[in-house]
This record gives structure tokens, C-alpha cells and sequence, in this order.
């Protein structure tokens, strides 16, 4: 589900024509509204929508959900705040039609909790990032390469054994926790304009929703 290899951030450290900084904490606010907004598309299309993705063909769906957030990662790389929401719109809608199937068979107290774990994680990650923005600065190379060995190693997996490996849930959740304090001194070392708020809130995105994920499969086989 990342999107990492695919956007250029190297040109999220310098000032386009026609882009000015704004303040820390209008910076910080577009972060976490926009963080909000794609959790709040989610809660209510998984509220209000379940019925109706549960009746579309379940390889269509996925098809979809990986087009479309390939196209997202695209616009995510405009320089423009407006095609770069357009772009997370294109990753949190796809993503909100995935959980409205997958999470009703799970259960509320289940959702819950993954929730609560993953709302605390997220807030101890980005403290650590802004307390040691060096040291996580510095784990880029790292952890771009596990994703790599993490994603090969499931691809395996599936196509060779044909079966998932429980200790990979535990893996992924500290590999994206450690995309989360990443991602957030990176946000904090980048120019602040509207757009790069918005691409540091799609990769902070895409790296809890991970982490809720594999939370909740953990929280599941241990039930």
C-alpha cells in the first residue's frame, strides 16, 4: 500500500514559482485536517456503504483500489495543493471502499481497539520525530529497502505456500511505525507551503492505515 517509491520529494525542500511558506502552526493544522478528513471519508463510507461494496466482485475491487492509488501517487507528485488533494482523494476513497468489506468481519470491539493502538502509536512516532529528527532523518535508506525485503518475502509467500506468515504483522507494524517518526521530521524539514502539507499528510496516512491494518489482523488471530 505505499506509495513511497513513487513520489519525488526532492522537490518538496525548494519553493516552486508562485509558492510561499506559510506559519508552523497553519502548517501542522493542514497536516492533521487533512489526516482527519481522509479518516473521516473512511469511518463513513465503512459506515454507510458496506452493503453496497460487499456486492461488487471482490477482484474488481482490488483491481480498482491499486489503479487508483497509482494514480493518486501521480498527482501526489504535482506541485499543486489542489491536484495533490485530488490525489490523496484518490488514495482514501479506493482505501474506504477496501475497509468497508474487510472490516465487518472483524466486529466493533476489534475495530475499536485496533483504532485506540494505532491512534497511540501514531502520537508516540511523531513525538519520537520530533524529538530525534536526526536519528529517523537518517533511517530512510533502511527502511525504504525492509518495505522492499517485506513485500517480496509476502509476495512469496502467497504465490509459493499459498499462506500468510503471522511474525510479517509484527514486522510491518514496526516497519511503518518507523515510516511514521520518518515521515513526520521529513514533514518537518520540508519548505512549509499548503502542498507539501498535504504529500507529508498522504505519506502519514498511508503509514497508519497500514499499521491499523496489521493491528487489527494481530488483535484478531490472537482472539
Amino acid at each position: 500500500m505505499s506509495q513511497k517509491t513513487l513520489v519525488n520529494k526532492n522537490l518538496r525542500f525548494t519553493l516552486s514559482p508562485g509558492q510561499e511558506e506559510i506559519g508552523r502552526r497553519a502548517y501542522n493544522l493542514i497536516i492533521g485536517a487533512t489526516l482527519l478528513y481522509g479518516f473521516a471519508v473512511n469511518a463513513v463510507m465503512v459506515s454507510l456503504f458496506q452493503d453496497f461494496f460487499a456486492g461488487i466482485n471482490y477482484l474488481a475491487l482490488v483491481i480498482g483500489y491499486i489503479v487508483c492509488v497509482l494514480i493518486g501517487a501521480f498527482l501526489t507528485r504535482s506541485d499543486s495543493g489542489l491536484i495533490s488533494f485530488i490525489g490523496y482523494n484518490f488514495i482514501v476513497v479506493p482505501l474506504g471502499a477496501m475497509l468497508s468489506v474487510i472490516l465487518p468481519y472483524y466486529g466493533t470491539e476489534l475495530v475499536f481497539n485496533a483504532v485506540v493502538i494505532t491512534g497511540t502509536i501514531t502520537l508516540v512516532m511523531m513525538a519520537a520525530g520530533t524529538i530525534f529528527p536526526k536519528i529517523f532523518l537518517g533511517m530512510g535508506r533502511m527502511l525504504f529497502f525492509t518495505l522492499i525485503a517485506v513485500i517480496v518475502v509476502e509476495l512469496g509467500a502467497m504465490l509459493i505456500f499459498h499462506r500468510d506468515f503471522a511474525v510479517m504483522d509484527y514486522i510491518v507494524v514496526l516497519l511503518f511505525s518507523g515510516y511514521i517518526g520518518y515521515d513526520w521530521a521529513k514533514a518537518n524539514a520540508y519548505r512549509r507551503t499548503v502542498n507539501n502539507a498535504i504529500d507529508s499528510a498522504t505519506d502519514l496516512y498511508m503509514d497508519i492505515i497500514n499499521i491499523f491494518i496489521r493491528i487489527l489482523s494481530i488483535l484478531n488471530r490472537n482472539s
